[in-house]
């Protein structure tokens, strides 16, 4: 793509934001407009999978704190008239848009012109030597589910993609197999040319090699030239013990491919855990609500409850409730909690709930009312009162 292009491109109209959006908020955008588009989604359907490209790109410049600015500096620059490939005064103290791009010296004492500015998000198409210089590729990001179990223990899952990636049979260099394409001999490789009118000099990119710098006589078949090809892939992802619902992990080197030579982007996977039905999670600790009867409480009692352990999670352990036990207490089983990633293991924190029977038989009734009689002389809200009487100075 050339840097005119680029710039008369809006990445926030793609994305459906305003300019001044938050990165939490161009994040939310593409994250609901990939799911939308997504090939798995759209079988079939071309101008979803367009769609789709065109959302990654932007999504690719606008989620990059750098390449969003320049982004942005570049399209205020040239949001006066002037774009690139456009006119501007030469001659004495003049303005060639040659200098911006860095076809034309740097005068002494002087800065080199935008091609340094807009350098890291074109990554110098249109300099002197940007149409051979090596440029990393786009970070992706895509999400993936897996349920509670999974997460505790570890899991390899399947991941297909729909991404662009280097043409596997020209080796992204977009030459037939064989064959090298060649320096453009009309802008020498720099992907411009610059002709001078008078007191005007007009930068555009070159039409002999489309602003690329280099000629290819005989394309790659697959591609057609460009070097990428779009695909759909699949990897097998490993994801660790204990990651956690919201979790991002990084692949290296599994984004996209890089423009000659150069490294490929990384692939960022966003974790969604499905909760569990009985356990929950705090941190490397499992949770676990167990009912319990309230002479349980009172009396005291030892109780079979169960864990994640074994092969197919459905160990138990005993757990002692000491009489007197106050009902919503946690007690802690240490050990059968989740394996964290510094070597530590969480433990299973058990919090008892009393079970009110919605219906009595008549002899529990019989005894629940010998019991109030019995109890009738203590009153369990006596302290609440006395703490609203206690004066305030004296809290």
């Amino acid at each position: 793509m050339s840097a005119r292009e680029w710039i008369e491109k809006d990445f926030y109209a793609e994305l459906g934001v305003s300019s001044t959006a938050s990165a939490e908020e161009i994040k939310r955008a593409y994250r609901k407009l990939a799911r939308e588009l997504h090939p798995d989604a759209n079988p079939g359907d071309t101008r979803a999978e367009a769609r789709f490209k065109s959302v990654s790109e932007a999504y690719g410049v606008l989620s990059d704190p750098d390449k969003r600015k320049q982004y942005d500096e570049a399209r205020s620059l040239f949001s006066g008239g002037f774009r690139p490939g456009g006119g501007g005064f030469g001659g004495p103290g003049g303005f060639d848009l040659g200098d911006l791009f860095g076809t034309a010296a740097p005068r002494t004492g002087e800065a080199g012109g935008l091609g340094d500015l807009l350098g890291g998000l074109f990554a110098n198409r249109a300099g002197a030597t940007g149409a051979s210089r090596p440029r990393r590729g786009t970070d992706v990001e895509t999400e993936v589910r897996i349920d509670f179990t999974e997460a505790v223990r570890g899991a390899t899952v399947p991941l297909r993609l729909a991404s662009p990636a280097s043409c596997g049979s020209c080796g992204g260099s977009g030459a037939r197999a064989g064959t090298v394409p060649r320096v453009c001999p009309v802008c020498g490789g720099t992907g411009l040319v610059t002709r001078s009118q008078g007191a005007f000099a007009l930068s555009e990119p070159c039409r002999d090699c489309r602003g690329t710098g280099w000629i290819i006589d005989d394309p790659c078949t697959e591609c057609g030239g460009r070097g990428v090809s779009s695909r759909t892939r699949t990897l097998t992802m490993r994801i660790p013990a204990g990651v956690a619902d919201g979790q991002r992990i990084r692949l290296a080197g599994q984004g996209e491919p890089g423009m000659r030579g150069a490294p490929a982007g990384d692939l960022y996977v966003l974790v969604h855990v499905t909760p569990h039905p009985v356990f929950g999670r705090s941190g490397d600790d499992l949770t676990l609500t167990v009912p319990v009867s309230f002479p349980e409480l009172v009396m005291g009692t030892t109780l079979t409850v169960p864990t994640m352990d074994g092969p197919t999670m459905d160990g138990t352990v005993k757990l002692k409730v000491p009489a007197g036990t106050a009902n919503g207490r946690t007690l802690r089983v240490r050990g059968k909690g989740i394996a964290g990633r510094h070597g530590r293991t969480g433990d299973l924190l058990v919090t008892l709930q009393v079970v009110v029977p919605a219906k009595l038989e008549r002899g529990a009734k019989e005894a629940l009312a010998a019991y109030a009689q019995a109890t009738a002389g203590e009153d369990p809200r006596a302290g609440l009162f006395a703490r609203m009487q206690r004066p305030r100075a004296a809290r």
